[in-house]
């Protein structure tokens, strides 16, 4: 039995070891189509836009890596975080500075519409019982089928994906920022 064993091994092992493909390499094809009118150049716009969307996936991935982390006030850690220190860390991780405090923040950008909200944009909310002033942000991660999607830190279930569409939040809802 145990010769066996040994010789099946040896087996396979010297199979594993004998076996090597050749490479061969094709001359690389070239194909030709023609065009009935010129291209376009890509305008300017266009060019900015793509690489403010680019920041933002590079920011939203930052902040996606602490989902799941429980809620700290004053958190900017994977231990702990906060809604504001979420934003923060995720803008600094991208060489962005901005103010710590969600009220704070609401100050910085440039208000919009919700219906102009794209990726790497913030939704400042009134969650306080007396309402008096913003103190919960979060960052828009997606928008499809005219849903908005944000990542935030809540006191309940830390750091989560949220819709605009549930309820709490669309009654909490003051202005959207564009940081970008």
């Amino acid at each position: 039995m145990h010769k066996k064993f040994l010789l099946l091994v040896l087996t396979i092992s010297l199979t594993n070891c004998v076996v090597k493909k050749k490479t061969t390499y094709a001359k690389a094809k070239t194909v030709t189509i023609e065009a009935d009118q010129p291209l376009e150049t890509t305008p300017r716009i266009r060019k900015k836009k793509t690489k403010e969307l680019e920041k933002a996936d590079e920011i939203i991935n930052i902040a996606l890596q602490f989902t799941g982390t429980r809620y700290k006030f004053g958190g900017t850690t994977r231990k702990g975080m906060d809604c504001s220190g979420l934003v923060y860390v995720a803008l600094l991780e991208n060489n962005i500075s901005f103010p710590r405090a969600s009220y704070q923040m609401a100050t910085e950008g440039k208000k919009i519409n919700l219906s102009q909200v794209q990726k790497g944009d913030l939704l400042f909310f009134k969650t306080g019982r007396k309402g008096k002033r913003i103190n919960h942000v979060g960052l828009v991660v997606s928008i499809a089928d005219d849903e908005i999607k944000f990542i935030h830190a809540t006191t309940s279930r830390g750091v989560i994906v949220s819709s605009l569409r549930e309820g709490y939040w669309s009654n909490s809802f003051v202005k959207a920022n564009r940081i970008l």
